[in-house]
């Protein structure tokens, strides 16, 4: 495929030229040429920006994504910190079903208040002290802006 202008990385990807030029201002993407005044990619571009993106949706941040490449650009990945966010994943379901069945059930139940369901106190009772007992890891949430801060 040979070289592509930042238009069609743009296009090809689905991400702004303005992040692309933050990406390499950071060091994530290297461009590696010009023509004219449009910086010019490899084809490969477009796998790093893959894996980029699979790093922020795992929750990983910028910082923590250009680690895992090596001087070269070559993903590096360090699997201890691949288990550590798949464990974080793990206990963010189980917070996340204990919610679902929560809202599930005042959805559903025929008490005249929830307050005087036993269930709904039980439920109510676990998700509170899930909330205490285990602070927030920030998974899931949107880091920053279209840049992907």
């Amino acid at each position: 495929m040979g070289m592509m202008d930042i238009g069609e990385v743009a296009e090809r990807s689905g991400v702004p030229p303005s992040t692309l030029r933050y990406y390499e201002e950071v060091g994530l993407i290297r461009s590696i040429s010009r023509h004219g005044l449009r910086r010019q990619f490899d084809a490969d571009v477009l796998l790093k920006l893959s894996l980029i993106e699979l790093g922020k949706t795992a929750g990983f941040s910028l910082t923590e994504i250009a680690r895992m490449f090596g001087k070269d650009g070559r993903p590096d990945i360090p699997r201890e910190q691949l288990h550590a966010k798949a464990d974080d994943l793990q206990r963010q379901m189980v917070d996340l079903r204990v919610l679902r069945d929560a809202l599930r059930h005042v959805a559903e139940c025929p008490a005249p208040s929830h307050l005087e369901c036993p269930t709904f106190r039980k439920l109510l009772k676990a998700t509170t002290r899930r909330r205490i007992t285990r602070p927030r890891s920030g998974i899931g949430r949107r880091r920053g802006s279209q840049r992907g801060e």
